[in-house]
């Protein structure tokens, strides 16, 4: 089968550090490729996979306008040109990419990992179309966005074997935070926890450039950072996210949004680590008690630190990787058609 994936500009696929959408865009490269498909990658410079990479546009998340109508047009000649020579095209990018192949044979999948606007899909729907099927990351994203047309869900995947399970840490070893510094994503929550429970917290993420959120971490966050209880480690690539979350007695998820899916609970869970998490968006979709705790608030975030040891970390990892394994989510996608 021949197999078009295509990615925004703006990160390369894959990331070096941040960027779950490119390292899952890259991760079903790879496996498509392991089962055999011819597969193409259409995505920003410094793109790679194990089949063929086309490169387009500029990796500057913060591009103007004028230049992200630019990718589109790019894209568009590139499918005029090449869209039926492909059995799938599975875009992971903007909407506005299918134009040129909307009412063509080829089967295509639309694959979102956010909260969906409902006006691009209803115009889409309102054209002739065939062979569209929608998907996104949780029930709760696809409830976002399912206005119009055939809606899947489809959750997020990583590739397991990356990931080392540590069966058993320390009664001391620390808590752990990993996410972008935003104050939807809830660090401040994290370090009450940890202080009200005196244990130490791990701190892993990039501190986000907008006005709001970096003086959101200059005067909220930086200033409780003492290095012995609260450590902040900066970015993590993908070697010290594991060794990290491996490490730490159970993940922190105090999320303040309604979060479409959360990769960061899932590389958690693969490590062994269990995951307490603040019930919104996705949250109850990915956590059971298998693989952790889902709270209110927090001081039931608190009180779940108490009671996190006795879940078993070997189950928490195979409860996951026997839903969220890269394997077996490509499969899903492949298999949508057959439905």
């Amino acid at each position: 089968m021949r197999i078009l994936l295509i990615m925004d500009p703006g990160i390369p696929v894959p990331p070096s550090l941040y960027g779950g959408h490119e390292r899952l865009v890259y991760s079903f490269a790879e496996e498509y490729n392991k089962m055999g498909h011819e597969v193409t990658l259409l995505a920003g410079p410094g793109s790679r996979c194990s089949g063929k990479t086309v490169t387009f546009g500029t990796n500057d998340l913060n591009r103007p306008r004028k230049a992200r109508f630019k990718e589109a047009r790019i894209v568009w000649k590139y499918l005029r040109r090449n869209g039926n020579d492909f059995d799938i095209i599975h875009n992971f990018g903007r909407l506005i990419y299918l134009l040129p192949v909307l009412n063509s044979p080829v089967k295509k999948i639309m694959t979102y990992g956010r909260p969906v606007a409902h006006m691009g899909i209803k115009i889409v729907n309102a054209l002739p179309n065939r062979n569209l099927i929608f998907t996104a990351c949780s029930n709760y994203c696809v409830s976002t966005g399912n206005v119009a047309g055939t809606w899947k869900t489809v959750y997020n995947a990583i590739d397991f074997s990356q990931y080392k399970i540590e069966e058993v840490v320390n009664n001391d070893a620390p808590l752990m935070f990993l996410g972008r510094l935003d104050r939807i994503k809830g660090v401040h929550t994290a370090i009450k926890v940890a202080k009200a429970t005196g244990n130490k917290l791990i701190i892993g993420g990039n501190v986000s450039h907008t006005d709001d959120n970096y003086n959101y971490f200059k005067t909220e966050i930086e200033p409780q950072i003492d290095g012995e209880q609260i450590v902040y480690l900066g970015a993590l690539n993908d070697s010290q996210k594991n060794e990290y979350l491996g490490r730490a007695r159970a993940l922190l998820f105090p999320i303040e949004w309604d979060e479409p899916f959360g990769m960061v609970m899932v590389e958690a869970m693969a490590c062994g680590t269990p995951v307490i998490a603040f019930n919104r968006g996705s949250v109850n979709e990915i956590v059971n008690t298998n693989n952790g705790i889902i709270v209110n608030n927090n001081d039931e975030m608190a009180e779940a630190v108490k009671s996190i040891k006795n879940i078993d970390r070997k189950t928490c990892r195979a409860n996951a990787e026997a839903r969220f394994n890269t394997p077996i989510i490509a499969k899903e996608y492949l298999n949508l058609f057959d439905k």
